[in-house]
Order: structure tokens, then sequence, then C-alpha cells
């Protein structure tokens, strides 16, 4: 595998593609890893826990609507092909982590529901008792503190898990772009991009530019009622903030792609509210780390408990 990876390196260097291509390709080809990996670890956490109570569920529909509509605005457009690529695969990463979500909201609604209906038949047969925890005070302090050991080295080893599997997503996008590009993927003649003249946008142009704006509008409002339920419960708890980590770093390096693959002015102009989207995106997943480190160790209330 080394020796392959080096003949594709070495036959991207003898026979270089022209930089903003090569730019384009390489940031878009670790923009495309880090977006097929990005529900991965929020899916995992759902499932370790058997909730979707730290997602907000407003977050993820109003994130769906707008990959669908970037999706569409990207092709309308003729973006990057990355740019296309990307969001096809969002929309359907999007649903399953939505039908995950419904799955376990529903069934354990229907859980508390019969809890608490046993709950009160067997309170109206039984009469309350009065229960005394001898030594409760003189235990307490202890264990407090050695939950906060526990739960500051568990911090630690999530963190380093963390960075190197933004490092490994790095190098996984860096070596499928020389892999692709030894098989000619990006081979594309001398018209590598779109013809861009002066002339007006045509109807498929300005819808396409009215949807990118229309998504723009989805991806900043999609995070705020994630960062607001955040907010009120005081916790990040049930969120996997590797989710965040990769969002951030798909969103960034899908920009990087989309600017270098062309600087002409009606391209930029075209690609524009797709920008906005991914840098407004990435703003948003600043505060929602500044709120992991906040109410690390908040517990959400109403939590249905398996």
């Amino acid at each position: 595998m080394a020796s392959f990876l080096a003949s594709a390196a070495l036959s991207a260097t003898t026979h270089p593609p022209p930089l903003s291509e090569a730019i384009s390709g390489i940031f878009g080809s670790i923009s495309l890893v880090a977006w097929i990996c990005v529900i991965l670890p929020q899916l995992v956490a759902n499932f370790k826990a058997q909730s979707a109570d730290g997602l907000s569920m407003m977050f993820l529909i109003v994130w769906v609507m707008g990959d669908a509509t970037n999706l569409l605005g990207a092709i309308f457009t003729h973006l990057a092909p990355t740019a296309i690529i990307l969001p096809s695969y969002f929309v359907f990463a999007d649903l399953i982590l939505i039908l995950q979500c419904v799955y376990y909201n529903t069934r354990n609604k229907r859980r508390a529901s019969h809890s608490r209906r046993a709950q009160v038949a067997q309170a109206s047969e039984e009469s309350p008792l009065l229960r005394r925890e001898s030594g409760y005070e003189a235990h307490t302090e202890p264990a407090r503190k050695h939950s906060r050991d526990e739960t500051e080295s568990q911090t630690a080893s999530q963190w380093g898990s963390n960075i190197s599997s933004l490092v490994a997503v790095y190098v996984v996008g860096i070596a499928a772009w020389f892999i692709s590009y030894k098989a000619g993927a990006w081979d594309s003649g001398d018209d590598k991009t779109p013809s861009h003249d002066d002339e007006g946008q045509s109807p498929l142009e300005i819808a396409g530019l009215t949807l990118g704006y229309i998504s723009a509008v989805f991806y900043l409002c999609a995070r705020i009622p994630q960062i607001l339920k955040n907010y009120r419960e005081k916790s990040c708890e049930g969120l996997a903030i590797l989710f965040f980590m990769l969002s951030l770093t798909g969103n960034l390096t899908y920009g990087i792609s989309l600017v270098s693959y062309s600087q002409e002015k009606k391209y930029l102009l075209n690609a524009l509210p797709f920008l906005i989207g991914s840098i407004g995106t990435i703003v948003e997943d600043c505060i929602i780390f500044v709120q992991f480190q906040l109410y690390s160790g908040g517990k959400r209330p109403h939590t249905v408990s398996q």
C-alpha cells in the first residue's frame, strides 16, 4: 500500500495538475471524507445511550432542508464536482440520523408512559415508605471526587481520540485524491472549469443561486435550536463533540475547495451563498464547542433511564 501511494504521489509530481485544480481536489477530498464520517460519532453516541435526547430534532430537520436546497443550487450553478457530490451524500446521511432519532424518541416516550402508569398503579396499592440512608454524608464527598477525576480522565482520552480521528481524515482525504488522480478521475480535458462569460445568467443559474441563498439561510438557522437547547438545559449530554469537529472540518475544506476551483468573478458570485452557509456554520459550531466547555458534566433533565 505504501509503495502504491508513493507511486501515485510521484505520478502527481511528475505530471502535476493545475495548482487550482489540485488544491480544489485535495481539500474537496478531505471534505468528502469528513462528511462521510460526520454522522458516525453521533449515531454511535445515540446507540450507546439508547437515546437521542441530546439532539434537537428541529436542528436536524432544518439541516436536511439546507442540504437539499444546497444540492439543487450546486447543480444549477455548475459548481465544482465536490460541491455536487457532497450534498448528495449529506441528504442521505441526514435522513439516516433523523430516522434513528425518531426511533429512539418514539420508543423512549412509549416506555416512559408505561413506566408512569405502572408507578401510579403501584402507588395506589401501597402506602408510602420512608427510607433512611445511613452514612450518606460520609460517603458523598469521596464519591464526588472520584467522579470528577474519572470525568477529567475520560475527557482527556476523548480529546486525544478526536484529534487522532481528524488527522486520519486529512491523511485519508489526501491519499484518496492521489489515488483518484492516478486513476485519471481528475482528467477533464482542457475545459477544467465551465465557461463563465460576461453574459447574463441563465434561468437555471438564477434558480440555482436563489436556492443557494435559501440553503445558506437554512444552514445558518439549523444550529440555533441546538444552541438554545444546550443553553436552556445547561448541558451538552448526548452530543458527540467529534460530530461537530468533523462538521467544522468539512465546512472549512469545502469552502477552500470551492474558492480554489476557479477565481472568475461569475463563478465566485455563484459560489457566494454556499460559502456564506459554510462560514456561518463554522461560527455556530465554535459556539457549540464553547458550550461543551461551559456545560461539561451537566445532565439533561427529563432523560429517560434505560
